[in-house]
């Protein structure tokens, strides 16, 4: 956000912040979501490139609804159904720790 559009929101009472504000996470929950986040993106990435939904939850014994919750980033998924989806991908471990690495 510009500087002169973040003046006027906040001269109208607006409050500006980041979502780990308004959520009030600590700086380790913010770290967690992040991580299920680009787990997920990265999920999404791999398997469109070799297999349907389906396929995927076929593989890993879900559901095409489930994966598609994982590759949108959906609160209710687990962080091992994330990684065990990855993995089904053909992803090894040191796959999964670089996208871990590279979180901000």
């Amino acid at each position: 956000m510009d500087q002169a559009k973040k003046e006027r929101l906040e001269s109208k009472g607006w409050k500006i912040g980041t979502v780990s504000d308004f959520l009030k996470l600590t700086p380790e929950e913010t770290i967690f979501v992040e991580i299920k986040l680009a787990l997920s993106r990265s999920l999404k990435e791999r398997r469109q490139q070799l297999m349907t939904q389906a396929e995927l939850a076929s593989k890993i014994s879900s559901s095409q609804s489930r994966i598609a919750k994982a590759e949108n980033g959906d609160a209710s998924v687990s962080i091992e159904l994330l990684i065990r989806a990855i993995l089904a991908t053909g992803a090894t471990p040191q796959d999964i720790g670089q996208v871990i690495a590279n979180v901000k």
